[in-house]
């Protein structure tokens, strides 16, 4: 599907420090604020039960927005044992330096989403595995 268009719904615009879930509750309070636009892809479904996760690259978009954007790639991640990948959208393809922010925010989520899980009582590993 790289390449492909995507809706995308925003559940946690750039520069913010709340996590939230897919119907906007807060999941979390972040130390950091995150680096890119997270969200939703809608009326998709992954092993977790939650809908596919995207990130949107490039400026800050607003909290629920809906956005239509190319896929340019897709991360591979495990959340507490499950597969939890994470599509990249952006209105240009990726150049290197897209891509090593991604995979170095990634990783770093990676070490306080296992700490989460830790907490919430979630067994399984947490890991961030690279591009897919």
């Amino acid at each position: 599907m790289t390449g492909d268009e995507l809706t995308v719904i925003i559940d946690v615009p750039r520069g913010s420090f709340l996590k939230r879930d897919d119907d906007h509750a807060v999941d979390f309070l972040s130390p950091f604020p995150c680096p890119f636009n997270y969200g939703h892809v809608p009326d998709t479904l992954g092993d977790d039960g939650d809908a596919l996760d995207a990130v949107v690259l490039g400026r800050r978009r607003p909290l629920g927005s809906a956005l239509r954007m190319k896929a340019r790639g897709r991360i591979d991640f495990i959340d507490a044992g499950l597969p939890d990948p994470k599509w990249i959208c952006a209105d240009e393809p990726l150049n290197r330096i897209q891509r090593l922010q991604v995979d170095v925010f990634f990783r770093c989520y990676a070490i306080a989403k296992r700490a989460i899980n830790a907490i919430r009582g979630k067994t399984g590993p947490t890991r961030y595995r690279g591009w897919l």
